[in-house]
């Protein structure tokens, strides 16, 4: 009897820890969430309003929003009127629309296309420029594709998603595509292919082009939006950043295309009176490459930034950028760097009138206040966000965010912030957007 007791008791004692493990599991290795900016923040407060997380447990946290199809959120950004915010999930194949002031989800629209999807394609446009579609492969606009980045055209009307790739495509070394969605309906109207693996997408002011950055083969495309109707956007030009790689890898062997990647184009933006387009190199020799769009003719290179640069804004006058490896944000007259790279009639110019602030290691995403005054930063290896003061780049302010952030996007009246948090595999968190409100001091 005895031993039927202890029998009994040891049963009751595993399950009690098979409950509380996988009760906790979903946390583990989880960034200690931050509820508010450190004691020490001294302009910008930021504090949690909420988070969208793809892991449910018994003791989510009273700001915390269960939804399974979040999955790797790469990238955010909100609408022109500020109502709405969209975010790209790359492995869910889906953009997800949210309500700004509620945080309820809208809609989920999904990046997936066969038969039935045939009129948003140009009839027999399945690639773009010289670029091969795959051999053998059949009905090539059949797929699911990626999201990544997007921006937004005519006044808001449209938002541009791009593809990192194709479903079918491990390698990502044949034409990718992108999704023209119109934001009044928030339905697909239009998809057009790229390159290989585009990953950066960028509007003029002036509405009269769409840049398309292809990561895979130091590439840069250019789309004529100038008409109102997606169906009469036209690509005009196909722009090179050092040697154009061509692709040829073995389908069987999978590549790691993040690595294998040239100059590795990643930011991308053009200056706010749309004469010049400017592309940050994160591989290979590093630098902007600056291209005058009444021709777009190469300017040449500037470098003499920090290396490994990774994402470029526009505010005003002065050029804001991302060093990812080495964990800076920095700043500098845009119109004195271009003219700059003119007056020396080099291809390769080095700039050093930069000012500098560390944030941390993997210094992804930024975004900047119209009145440029403050610089907030996506910090992915250190697993925080990070507000820079621009006039003396005086860090003043930080909070722990979830694991790892990437992309953010600041609200219309620049009281929220919403960031995206990937995730790594195997390392635990992620898999979430975290919504912060913003309190300048």
């Amino acid at each position: 009897m005895n031993n039927l007791k202890f029998i009994f008791a040891l049963a009751l004692t595993f399950a009690a820890s098979t409950v509380l493990f996988a009760q906790n599991r979903s946390f583990l290795g989880r960034n200690p969430l931050g509820t508010e900016s450190d004691e020490g923040a001294s302009a910008v407060k930021m504090k949690l309003v909420a988070r969208t997380q793809s892991f449910n447990s018994d003791d989510l946290l009273k700001h915390d929003h269960y939804d399974q199809a979040i999955n790797s959120p790469k990238s955010v950004i909100f609408s022109s009127d500020g109502m709405k915010y969209y975010v790209n999930s790359l492995e869910g194949y889906t953009t997800h629309v949210f309500e700004t002031q509620t945080h309820k989800k809208l809609s989920d629209i999904k990046h997936k296309f066969d038969a039935d999807d045939k009129k948003l394609f140009l009839n027999n446009e399945y690639t773009v420029f010289d670029y091969e579609q795959k051999e053998g492969q059949e009905n090539y606009n059949h797929f699911s594709g990626k999201p990544v980045e997007s921006c937004l055209s005519h006044n808001g009307k449209y938002l541009w998603v791009t593809y990192y790739r194709r479903d079918w495509d491990n390698n990502a070394q044949y034409p990718s595509a992108l999704a023209i969605i119109d934001t009044e309906t928030d339905k697909i109207v239009r998809v057009m292919p790229t390159g290989p693996l585009p990953k950066m997408i960028a509007s003029s002011p002036d509405n009269k082009y769409i840049c398309v950055t292809h990561w895979g083969d130091n590439t840069v495309a250019i789309i004529d939006i100038e008409s109102d109707l997606p169906f009469e956007f036209k690509y005009t030009k196909h722009l090179s950043v050092g040697e154009r790689i061509v692709l040829s890898y073995d389908e069987n062997v999978e590549i790691d295309r993040d690595n294998d990647c040239g100059h590795c184009l990643r930011g991308t933006v053009f200056t706010e009176n749309s004469k010049h387009l400017l592309v940050g190199r994160m591989g290979g020799a590093g630098g902007i490459t600056v291209f005058q769009t009444s021709d777009f003719k190469s300017l040449g290179t500037v470098q003499g930034m920090k290396a490994n640069v990774r994402h470029l804004e526009i505010v005003g006058n002065n050029l804001y950028l991302s060093s990812n490896r080495l964990g800076y944000v920095q700043k500098c007259n845009v119109d004195d760097m271009i003219l700059s790279l003119k007056n020396s009639q080099k291809s390769i110019y080095t700039f050093k009138r930069w000012k500098s602030a560390y944030v941390g290691i993997g210094a992804r995403t930024i975004s900047v206040t119209k009145d440029r005054k403050y610089i907030f930063a996506a910090v992915n290896n250190e697993k925080k966000i990070v507000v820079v003061r621009s006039s003396d780049m005086k860090v003043v302010s930080k909070i722990n965010a979830d694991p790892y952030p990437v992309g953010m996007a600041l609200s219309k009246y620049e009281t929220r912030l919403m960031v995206t948090a990937q995730g790594k595999g195997g390392q635990g968190g992620g898999n979430s957007v975290t919504i912060y409100s913003i309190e300048y001091l």
